[in-house]
């Protein structure tokens, strides 16, 4: 039994991998964990790895995940002390921590005012310039699509045009030609509208080529802000990450310190008070530019932990409740140690366009061993939802140094199977497995350049078919293991890679749809 936890039972706004991975680091506090869920989640993964569980309604996001009242009811009504929101939905949504401190339950989270200052592009930016921290050329507010044009020829083409409220790439648009800015800003304008309910739009001159950097960020209600150091998010596709990693093999220690200040500068202007993020954009020349903040836990922070030695949701606990980072991290090395490498699984089919997918995954199996970890939202037999985000999981890998790290994610891959949906596994082991990739050669624009890397058969395989082929591989090391020569009959032998040597943890699950 934990020694005074921070809090006795806490409500997890969230679904899927992230609210498994809360409750699991409330578990390990001594936390209870309350679930909340929709009609079509009452068997999802969170819901059994809870403590208790609370349902919302409906299906969509909107009649129960993004329902405030709901949510707020929902931690009421189960004897919640306060409320984690993982990261989507409600996480960065500043009338809702209000709402929740308003309630007299506390929110895991930073406080809503700072949630204001920085939650929206062009507040984020002003804030960044009046700290000091660099900025990309551009404009800070909505000056109307004629004002927008002038600034684009003003501070030179290529620009980005993103939505002043967005995120996720919603209403971004790389803009190359002066003549195409009028219709970029029309159609940034309907999806940003459609997305967030808000289609101002400010403009930045684009910086290609250029890596995607991060900066984790911890503060506590004392004034104290810690930087967690750097991560590596350049490979992406439609300005949504695919891979993250660190350390940056770019980023020595003069550059990690620069930007670390300059991100805890920022966070101490606004009063941070929790887990967040700084995003930024690197040069070629070793120039970084401010992007923005994300004001919640990122999907990507397991590589934070593995190289820092320190659990952010566990940090983020404490904190909330009032305590200070320097008893917190008193006497620990953050500095990072060997590298870890993150892979985001989707059930999407970047073979057609990255097509989402939703239905019945027919059989589950993930990778393990030294050097892994799997945060997952899946299991077999589960029906996957048309509602929601995508992602099923993320496979984690740790090693001394990058390209070992390279190489056990690639295996690692391999030894991975969704079967019953399209999934963007072999998609994955295509970017690892590729020379750019693996001598750390990356930027923003990676994978719109190499759209090879995306192709792969139209059709898949049928399910039975990927099912017997898995069975075949684990059996054929045991068929071996009797003859004198160790060979399995097809040439393969104790070499064999096979993942799995044990069927028992294989079952097909023929559930009808």
């Amino acid at each position: 039994m934990v020694k005074n936890p921070p809090f006795r039972r806490v409500l997890i706004a969230n679904r899927g991998e992230i609210a498994v991975r809360i409750a699991r680091g409330l578990r390990e506090l001594g936390i209870e964990s309350v679930a909340v869920h929709s009609e079509i989640d009452a068997r999802c993964a969170h819901v059994l790895a809870a403590d208790h569980a609370v349902l919302l309604g409906g299906n969509t996001a909107a009649e129960s995940y993004l329902d405030i009242g709901k949510v707020i009811a929902a931690a009421k009504s189960s004897g919640a002390e306060a409320i984690h929101p993982g990261y989507g939905f409600l996480s960065e949504n500043a009338a809702f921590a209000r709402a929740v401190r308003d309630a007299g339950l506390v929110f895991v989270g930073p406080n809503p005012e700072a949630m204001e200052r920085l939650g929206g592009k062009k507040a984020a930016r002003e804030e960044a310039i009046a700290a000091g921290v660099p900025v990309i050329p551009g404009t800070e507010q909505d000056v109307g699509d004629a004002g927008l044009i002038e600034v684009a020829k003003k501070i030179g083409m290529p620009v980005m045009v993103k939505a002043s409220a967005g995120g996720g790439g919603r209403g971004m648009r790389l803009v190359e030609r002066e003549q195409d800015l009028a219709e970029a800003l029309m159609a940034s304008r309907r999806e940003a509208k459609a997305s967030f309910g808000d289609d101002r739009m400010i403009l930045e001159r684009a910086v290609f080529p250029a890596r995607h950097i991060e900066i984790q960020l911890i503060g506590d209600r004392h004034g104290n802000v810690v930087s967690l150091h750097e991560r590596e998010c350049s490979v992406q596709r439609r300005n949504q990450k695919v891979l993250e990693e660190a350390p940056s093999a770019v980023v020595d220690e003069a550059l990690r310190q620069r930007m670390g200040e300059c991100a805890v500068a920022l966070a101490k202007r606004v009063g941070y008070d929790n887990a967040g993020t700084a995003e930024f954009l690197l040069d070629d020349h070793g120039n970084f530019y401010f992007l923005e903040v994300n004001t919640r836990l990122q999907v990507e922070h397991p590589v934070t932990e593995l190289v820092t030695g320190v659990d952010l949701v566990h940090l983020q606990m404490h904190v909330a409740a009032g305590g200070k980072l320097t008893d917190l991290l008193a006497g620990k090395d953050l500095r990072p140690r060997g590298h870890a490498i993150e892979a985001r699984i989707c059930a999407e089919s970047p073979e057609n366009g990255y097509l989402p997918a939703a239905g019945l995954l027919r059989l589950v199996r993930e990778a393990e061993g030294p050097g892994i970890r799997i945060d997952s939202g899946v299991y077999t037999g589960w029906e996957v939802p048309p509602f929601y985000d995508s992602m099923l999981a993320k496979l984690i890998v740790w090693a001394p140094d990058r390209a070992t790290a390279c190489q056990r994610l690639s295996q690692a891959l391999r030894d991975t199977a969704y079967l019953g949906i399209p999934t963007n596994v072999d998609f994955l082991r295509r970017i690892v497995d590729d020379t750019a990739f693996r001598h750390a050669r990356l930027r923003t624009d990676m994978l719109r350049l190499r759209p090879e890397l995306a192709d792969g058969p139209k059709e898949p395989p049928e399910d039975l078919a990927l099912a017997a082929a898995v069975l075949c591989q684990a059996v054929a090391p045991r068929a071996g293991s009797s003859s004198s020569n160790g060979s399995n009959g097809n040439g393969g032998g104790q070499g064999s890679t096979a993942p799995w040597q044990d069927l028992a943890g294989f079952r097909l699950f023929e559930g009808t749809r």
